[in-house]
């Protein structure tokens, strides 16, 4: 996805999580644009070749996004096959 339709999702997220309400992210994140794996560094040449807009995310810029939208992060989970699972709680 880009990152405008990612920020779509966010901001239509936050209009429909009640306060105290959850939202999960699932998928492979780099952190301090750094890849955590040598399979999401290729996932995401993969990804940028079908779309240049499209790629793995930056974790910081993922919460920071989510951020702005009223919610803060509560856990951020390992998972099978180099993904995430982020827990948000709407504290707006």
């Amino acid at each position: 996805m880009s990152e405008y339709e990612v920020k779509c999702i966010f901001e239509g997220t936050s209009s429909v999580i009640l306060q105290d309400g959850k939202l999960c992210v699932y998928g492979p994140l780099n952190y301090n644009g750094n890849y955590t794996s040598e399979s999401n560094e290729k996932f995401d040449k993969w990804l940028s070749k079908r779309d240049a807009k499209s790629g793995i995310k930056d974790f910081e810029w993922i919460n920071s996004l989510t951020e702005s939208y009223g919610f803060k992060l509560l856990s951020d989970h390992e998972m099978p096959a180099n993904n995430r699972l982020l827990e948000f709680l709407n504290d707006e």
